[in-house]
């Protein structure tokens, strides 16, 4: 995916941590993320991501 780490803080700004992978997709739609930024975080596992460094770990599996 060519999402960038720009995109993702543009996108995510402002997140309340812990967040959980629904949060993220639906924060993202609210916020106008396009479909590819949308279906990785869909890919993410489920469960909660305590902070921004967890969930950027996460993030970077998905490649």
């Amino acid at each position: 995916m060519t999402v960038t780490g720009m995109q993702l803080q543009e996108y995510l700004a402002g997140l309340d941590y812990p967040v959980s992978r629904e949060d993220l997709v639906r924060w993202g739609q609210e916020n106008g993320a396009g479909t590819e930024l949308l279906q990785m975080l869909r890919a993410l596992p489920a469960g909660q991501f305590d902070d921004p460094a967890e969930l950027h770990e996460a993030l970077g599996t998905l490649a």
